[in-house]
């Protein structure tokens, strides 16, 4: 096989690989994680299962990849977030529910014991938890106007916002995300419109 073939070849792969991650996504929402097969997944994209363990040999390696793709859309470098950008993110997940209900299913989930994602959203938790304490207290210094540490409001500021999610994919007529998390905001006391 020659180099271009070989190129070629691998760029088929990748194509394939992000194809399947896609559908997996849709899979997964629809039906959750333990409801979502690999046989279900390989149809959605016109594989056989066996077709599809040649790019992914275990539902949790694919489990995996879902998450890591998920990441990938959200990422931002760590010195580059503030606290008036939380709602603009809020705000870009509204727009998103697909990816929110999947996320947002493998979340409640991954909470029993045992669960591939556990430790995916364990070691997530704690990176953001870090992180957004991280952009309270360069907003704030070591005390927000209410008295608390950055520490201390970083678990609340993570709760609100994914708390939001689930009340929003419940009954988005009736959950405003965007206006909440904002009204979430003043309470910290950050004016989203300050920087505008």
């Amino acid at each position: 096989m020659s180099y271009r073939e070989l190129m070629n070849a691998r760029v088929r792969s990748e194509e394939r690989r992000a194809e399947i991650v896609r559908a997996a996504l849709e899979v997964i929402a629809e039906r959750g994680y333990r409801g979502a097969s690999l046989a279900a997944v390989a149809e959605r994209v016109g594989l056989t299962q066996q077709g599809l363990l040649h790019h992914f040999p275990t539902k949790d390696a694919l489990l995996v990849a879902v998450l890591e793709e998920r990441d990938q859309w959200d990422a931002v470098p760590d010195s580059r977030w503030r606290v008036d950008l939380l709602a603009s993110l809020v705000e870009y997940n509204a727009m998103r529910p697909g990816i929110i209900q999947t996320f947002s299913a493998l979340l409640g989930e991954s909470v029993t014991e045992g669960h591939p994602a556990r430790g995916y959203f364990t070691e997530r938790y704690a990176l953001v938890r870090e992180n957004m304490a991280g952009v309270l207290r360069a907003e704030y210094g070591d005390r927000l106007p209410s008295g608390l540490t950055p520490e201390r409001t970083a678990p609340l500021l993570v709760a609100v916002m994914d708390g939001l999610q689930y009340q929003w994919l419940l009954d988005p007529e009736s959950v405003d995300m965007p206006g909440a998390f904002r009204d979430f905001l003043a309470l910290l006391g950050e004016d989203p419109d300050r920087r505008s």
